[in-house]
């Protein structure tokens, strides 16, 4: 019953044991995943610190990094937590193998106490021999076998605990060098937070004072972003009239293949009929011509969606939603889609997602797709946009193309290279939309 007891015992404790370590590898995952991001957004920092030191780049890149500081300071607030419950999961089960070995050692001793006392061969012979029948006697050989067995495995149980125990202050010891770890780890992020805020609300002192200017960079990044808008939705309304208009032309071609089709079987209809109404000679031959068989005429949906081909590339787009490359390989995201405040107030809606890079990295396509659209919105800065079936990319703010329009990209091709934004750092505004309608960008891209 004992060996049974420690057994049961022993996987409970080795599921816990096994899902406290699967969640301390998550939360170690995602510690590892926000450190490089903070690596990210500082390398950017220090690249750009010029340029960013009084703009509203500067700020947002700054808060991005201030919350990606939050972030992890969160993750290690959880590893604590985990800390502390496997600390204490972790000394309950030793003061239960405490407790489990008082009572092992106890019966042990008694049933030594027992086997001294009774340790000649005229007790044991004796015991057997007052047996008041030959299966009495049998019995209580075998109990005797059974109770030296027993013992044995007293001093095994005993052994395997011991064991165990040991096992769990290791553990012990291991998690709590680990919270120390991690709690100098804390401070030192909780220090590194408090500099990049205090370096934030300078910036935002900053950019306070120079209201009038503000107000003019806003305006100018407002005004280009709907130069970049109208050109996207432009291209976008051509992609889809001219899809149309192939539709139209096939359907029209089709419904000639087909009137041409009900003609013939009407002409070849008259003449049997007319051959019917004439009874042939005994000496002819009557030839049966084989009528002619109409062809499946398929007829093109009465939607604007796009042809066959494209609706399966769309469904493929489709099927990858949330696990889309990064148009860029390192950057972070200085404005997200939707409406975004300034310090000063001012609201604007952003109709994709702005990322910070560095000035010339590589700007790669999410998705195969054709470009539809190479433009020039501002002196040597160009946008693409790219068609995936019914789905539509765009990647605004490049120098350096290398791609024109009508060409077949694929996955993670290089388009062309960041430029600098209006306020002098690398970024580029990546869009994305359905047809007419925008959508959130980050909701597509895989998690970083």
């Amino acid at each position: 019953m004992m060996r049974v007891f420690l057994s049961i015992m022993f996987c409970c404790l080795f599921v816990a044991s096994t899902q406290a370590q699967a969640n301390t590898q998550e939360l170690e995952r995602q510690r590892q995943q926000l450190k490089k991001e903070i690596d990210e957004a500082q390398k950017l920092l220090d690249k750009n610190k010029q340029a960013t030191q009084q703009s509203l780049s500067g700020y947002y890149m700054i808060s991005n990094k201030v919350n990606l500081q939050d972030r992890l300071l969160n993750v290690i607030e959880k590893d604590l937590h985990l800390l502390d419950d496997n600390i204490y999961t972790i000394q309950k089960d030793i003061n239960k193998y405490d407790r489990l070995l008082d009572t092992l050692k106890q019966e042990y001793a008694k049933s030594m106490v027992y086997a001294y006392k009774n340790r000649g061969n005229y007790e044991f012979l004796n015991f057997i021999f007052s047996a008041d029948n030959f299966n009495d006697a049998i019995k209580r050989i075998a109990y005797l076998k059974s109770y030296r067995t027993f013992r044995e495995m007293q001093g095994q149980n005993i052994l395997r605990t011991q064991e165990l125990r040991r096992k769990k202050l290791e553990d012990l010891g291991v998690s709590k060098k680990k919270k120390s770890l991690t709690l100098d780890e804390q401070n030192k992020e909780l220090e590194e937070l408090a500099k990049q805020k205090n370096e934030q609300s300078k910036i935002v002192a900053q950019l306070k004072k120079e209201g009038k200017s503000l107000n003019a960079s806003i305006a100018a990044k407002q005004k280009q972003m709907k130069k970049v808008n109208d050109a996207v939705k432009a291209a976008i309304a051509k992609a889809i009239k001219d899809e149309n208009d192939r539709r139209i032309a096939e359907e029209k071609r089709l419904k000639k293949i087909a009137d041409e089709v009900a003609r013939l079987k009407k002409v070849e209809d008259a003449k049997n009929a007319t051959a019917t109404n004439v009874e042939p000679k005994k000496t002819d031959v009557v030839k049966t011509k084989t009528p002619i068989k109409e062809p499946t005429v398929k007829t093109a949906p009465a939607t604007s969606d796009f042809n066959t081909e494209n609706v399966a590339l769309n469904a493929s787009f489709e099927r990858n939603r949330g696990s889309l490359p990064w148009p860029v390989d390192n950057g972070s995201v200085l404005f997200h889609y939707g409406p975004n405040k300034y310090e000063s107030g001012t609201t604007w809606i952003n109709e994709g997602v702005t990322i910070a890079t560095s000035i010339g990295a590589p700007v790669k396509a999410v998705f195969q797709g054709t470009v539809i659209l190479v433009a020039e919105p501002e002196d040597g800065k160009y946008m693409v946009t790219v068609k995936h079936g019914n789905y539509f990319t765009s990647y605004v703010n490049l120098t350096g193309l290398t791609v024109k329009t009508n060409q077949e990209v694929t996955t993670g091709q290089v388009l062309g290279r960041a430029a600098a934004n209006l306020d002098g750092i690398g970024a580029i505004d990546f869009k994305s939309a359905k047809g007419y309608t925008d959508l959130d960008p980050e909701k597509w891209l895989r998690r970083r």
